[in-house]
């Protein structure tokens, strides 16, 4: 795990260097993925790394969380509450007639993500530095993530890295114990759980994504999140005239 944090911020600072900026920006969300990412950056800008948390109708564990985490590697941070910001925009765009309420449902929770990485580049822009995602390979696979949301970022340094190899480099890094213990959120509505959300544990989709392995069922549901979230994963498409 030494030898993987040293190259990965190695790896951060030469990306963010040979893009002519000054330092990295990331959202820290109180989760384990955004804490080692976080602790990475500042590794590779002890005094250039930001992070940002955006409680957005949010648990305050969440942020309790990613403040101790702030706190304890001194990172740079600031809080943007998008409450606000959230109520006015579902204020002002209208529920189409007709439209299923899952539908609703999912528009309205994306929406969450989308408003947050627009802060994130916001504050990019202004001081020239780099957004660092923080998804890793597990989410990366499935689609996991919001288009244009969580899944928007100038570079995505656990993007070979499963879930559980997360876990390893964040009892290395010396995360608090309180992010790697609780379950994996995504923080879109209370009580929500990555696992639960996707229907199978990370467990079943690393062994999928390293061998092949798992049981029928579990293995069916991952192929199938593969295929639909394939655009994802892809530039938008144009005409080949």
């Amino acid at each position: 795990m030494k030898e993987l944090a040293a190259k990965l911020s190695n790896w951060i600072k030469k990306q963010v260097t040979e893009a002519g900026c000054q330092g990295a920006v990331l959202g820290l969300s109180g989760g384990i993925d955004s804490a080692v990412v976080a602790v990475l950056c500042k590794k590779a800008f002890p005094q250039n790394t930001l992070g940002i948390l955006m409680p957005c109708h949010s648990n305050q564990q969440d942020h309790d969380d990613g403040m101790a985490l702030a706190q304890k590697f001194d990172i740079d941070n600031e809080t943007v509450v998008l409450d606000e910001i959230y109520d006015a925009m579902l204020n002002k765009v209208s529920n189409r007639q007709g439209t299923d309420e899952k539908l609703v449902k999912l528009a309205q929770v994306n929406l969450k993500p989308r408003l947050r990485m627009t802060t994130v580049y916001y504050m990019a822009n202004q001081l020239n530095y780099l957004v660092v995602g923080t998804s890793n390979k597990s989410e990366l696979t499935v689609g996991y993530y919001t288009k244009h949301g969580d899944g928007a970022s100038d570079i995505i340094p656990m993007g070979n890295l499963v879930k559980n190899q997360v876990k390893e480099l964040a009892i290395y890094l010396g995360v608090p114990q309180q992010i790697i213990d609780k379950p994996p959120s995504a923080g879109l509505w209370s009580g929500q759980t990555d696992e639960t959300e996707m229907g199978i544990t990370y467990d079943q989709l690393d062994t999928y994504i390293a061998c092949g392995d798992g049981n029928e069922d579990a293995c069916t549901r991952i192929d199938s999140m593969v295929s639909k979230s394939a655009h994802k994963r892809k530039p938008a498409p144009v005409p080949p005239f």
